[in-house]
């Protein structure tokens, strides 16, 4: 081999290896790819609170945006069908129908068998081992339906905690739209309305950006500058009010004061009675002439009680009390 036709271009390889590996080194150091990494790590595979999303996020990411748009025209085009098959073909009384169909045929090739040929076709055609899902294909279903589950959990809830503030105004907006519409729409008819939405919003705004952007931009600039301009009346108010209340209580604290000084410099009022009370004449009073009362003034008091006076006077006023006789 060192003295062969390859003995010129053994050391290219090692070195394309080398300058290969160099330039993956590079790669990985240059700002362009760290930004990008850093993207799709921190702005696509996690959520606000730093939770990776399922690979559910990237799929219907990939089919809403038209990123690949054979895919997305297709998978647009089976939801569809699905729904309007749903809506006007029998689909479950087929579903029956085939399987009476199979089940009788199986029956009567099993019966006509054994009546002809004395063993059982159906019978004689059975697998050696009945077929069963194997353990790793029950993980990989149920772990895709835990992401599934996972995706539409973790979607509802940047919905409703405003990760974006923008998905939460289109999930309000239909949330309204669907719930008037749906006095007037059957369900189908409703869902219909939403895949269309879904599929063909993106679309239209891939194709009209640049117009659409304007636009919103422009309504933006309206409602900061009105926001600016309720923003600064609301702060001439109230710096008026402010004002106006700090006069008030400097006034009325001024007169406070006043009224506080004055009441301790001016004397005691008197009485409004007093002040207007009229003179009243006092006549002069004669003296009255004191008399001089001495013992022999009074009676004298009797030593023995006259019972016997007292009895008489009391029978004649019984005797002048009695009735008189009536005449007969």
């Amino acid at each position: 081999m060192a003295d062969g036709p390859y003995a010129g271009k053994s050391p290219q390889p090692g070195i394309s290896t080398l300058l290969h590996i160099e330039m993956m080194n590079s790669s990985n150091t240059d700002p362009y790819f760290a930004g990008e990494k850093n993207k799709a790590t921190n702005g696509v595979e996690t959520t606000a609170t730093g939770q990776p999303l399922t690979h559910y996020h990237s799929l219907v990411h990939s089919l809403l945006s038209w990123e690949r748009p054979r895919a997305t025209a297709l998978s647009f085009a089976t939801v569809v069908s699905v729904i309007i098959a749903a809506r006007y073909l029998p689909l479950l009384r087929w579903a029956f129908k085939f399987l009476y169909v199979s089940l009788g045929f199986t029956v009567i090739i099993e019966v006509g068998s054994k009546l002809v040929l004395s063993r059982g076709i159906a019978s004689s055609s059975r697998p050696r081992k009945y077929y069963t899902i194997p353990k790793d294909t029950v993980e990989s279903v149920l772990e895709d339906l835990e992401q599934l589950v996972d995706f539409f959990l973790i979607e509802f809830q940047r919905i409703l905690f405003a990760e974006n503030l923008t998905h939460t105004l289109f999930a309000f907006t239909a949330a309204l739209s669907a719930y008037w519409l749906v006095r007037f729409l059957p369900l189908w008819g409703l869902a219909l309305i939403a895949v269309t939405i879904a599929y063909l919003g993106p679309l239209i705004y891939i194709n009209n950006k640049e117009l659409i952007d304007s636009q919103i931009h422009q309504i933006q600039d309206v409602v900061n500058t009105q926001a600016t301009q309720v923003k600064e009346m609301a702060e001439q108010q109230t710096a008026q009010a402010t004002d106006i209340v700090k006069h008030y209580v400097e006034d009325y604290r001024h007169k406070a004061g006043e009224y506080m000084g004055s009441v301790r410099g001016s004397p005691a009022p008197s009485s409004p009675t007093t002040e207007k009370a009229v003179p009243i004449k006092q006549e002069p009073v004669e003296e009255e002439e004191q008399v001089t009362l001495q013992h022999e003034d009074f009676p004298v008091m009797p030593i023995v009680e006259p019972e016997a006076k007292v009895e008489e006077e009391l029978e004649q006023e019984k005797t002048k009390l009695k009735p008189e006789p009536l005449l007969a």
